[in-house]
């Protein structure tokens, strides 16, 4: 995708089987917004939206994804920004600057819940280990095993489609 490239975005109750390119796919009920890399490369970035990790703002047209997206652990190692609905494409970071983001961010999940809890990082569900069931209740274990929490056993959640509630750009 090139510089200042549109990205659309759709609220959805599941997160689809199937990720369109240039699509941000937010899900409120699960506080996370999935999309593809927005390079091309077909991985899929979980971006976790909790008072320590992104933050997602919608001004009634557009998104933005604060902070920025660096998926230091895929091959391409792509880093951008999503910000009104557009993606904007920044440097790719050295090793060293990576572990220093990541000790600082490590260091206010502490801070804020009072321990250690697992690295929220762009990473692909399937670096998770093989999962059975759905893929929302695959991501909702991976979110859960990211922030250290359980998962309470139930009812599969949704029915598996997406639902726009008029999020799409025109």
């Amino acid at each position: 995708m090139n510089r200042g490239a549109i990205v659309e975005h759709l609220f959805v109750d599941v997160v689809p089987d199937t990720l369109e390119q240039g699509v941000v796919y937010v899900c409120i009920r699960y506080t996370t917004a999935v999309h593809l890399c927005m390079c091309g490369c077909g991985e899929e970035v979980v971006t976790p939206i909790k008072p320590t990790g992104w933050r997602i703002t919608f001004d009634g047209v557009a998104i933005s994804l604060h902070p920025s997206i660096g998926n230091w652990d895929f091959s391409c190692r792509s880093h951008y920004w999503i910000t009104d609905g557009r993606v904007r494409w920044d440097r790719q970071w050295a090793p060293q600057e990576i572990a220093v983001v990541r000790k600082r961010e490590n260091a206010e999940r502490v801070a804020y819940f009072g321990q250690p809890v697992a690295a929220a990082r762009s990473t692909s569900i399937d670096d998770s280990p093989p999962a059975r069931g759905s893929r929302p209740r695959r991501v909702l274990r991976w979110l859960a095993r990211q922030l250290g929490l359980r998962v309470r056993r139930g009812p599969e959640p949704g029915s598996g489609t997406a639902h726009d509630r008029g999020g799409r750009r025109p």
